[in-house]
């Protein structure tokens, strides 16, 4: 595994953005860990964030696209924080773009920020974690009716390696299989748990034997065959 994944892992521990528990997501299932970006909160912990997804994207999809679009509403910090990123780790200047979740009719009138959409455009979506695709679902219609561009691929920070709404695929394979656009993550839950198990991180074993069983009982329940 990578050094800065491994880092990575820590980093999302270490901010309480990663949480092993006993959780109740969205769609009603019950799960061991729970992650939360929203718990990014300070410069530096964005900073590094940045850094991560680039690195990421960078060893993923090169750098031959010209705009990183996040959708509303968390994906507009990550675009930010990752476009000033590439531009320090690379000397590669990205446009970053997010949509509002309104129309503004007046001033900078649209439903875009930051750049506008050309023709010709090639195009990467960030995300902090996709578990249905619902989000792509309102995002990439969006992103084609504002221009004639290609969309090369998403990026999210972690993949849950579960099943998402169709039962047999996870979400982000179900994503590339209706989209046709690549997927990729800084991390999955399998390297998360590979790096965590019996290790200690801020001074005690995050994921320990009794953990790694209920882990192991959810991804036999939910995760992909």
């Amino acid at each position: 595994m990578e050094q800065y994944k491994q880092e990575f892992i820590r980093f999302m521990v270490e901010s309480d953005v990663l949480k092993f528990g006993e959780f109740t997501l969205k769609s009603g299932r019950k799960s061991p860990f729970f992650m939360n970006a929203g718990a990014y909160v300070t410069g530096t912990q964005l900073k590094k964030l940045g850094e991560y997804y680039a690195r990421a994207i960078h060893d993923t999809y090169g750098l031959d696209f010209d705009v990183l679009f996040g959708p509303a509403y968390k994906g507009i910090p990550l675009s930010v924080a990752t476009t000033m990123a590439i531009s320090e780790l690379y000397s590669r200047d990205i446009r970053y773009c997010s949509n509002r979740k309104e129309v503004k009719d007046h001033g900078d009138t649209g439903i875009l920020l930051g750049s506008r959409l050309k023709d010709g455009d090639r195009v990467v979506i960030i995300e902090d974690v996709t578990t249905s695709g619902k989000s792509i679902e309102e995002t990439f219609p969006i992103i084609k009716a504002q221009a004639d561009v290609e969309v090369r691929g998403l990026m999210v920070s972690l993949n849950r390696m579960e099943v998402g709404k169709g039962g047999k695929l996870s979400a982000l394979d179900e994503i590339r299989e209706l989209y046709g656009i690549e997927t990729g993550a800084i991390v999955t839950m399998e390297e998360v748990v590979e790096y965590l198990y019996n290790k200690k991180c801020r001074g005690k074993v995050i994921i320990d034997d009794t953990l790694k069983a209920a882990i192991d009982a959810y991804y036999k329940q939910y995760g992909v065959k």
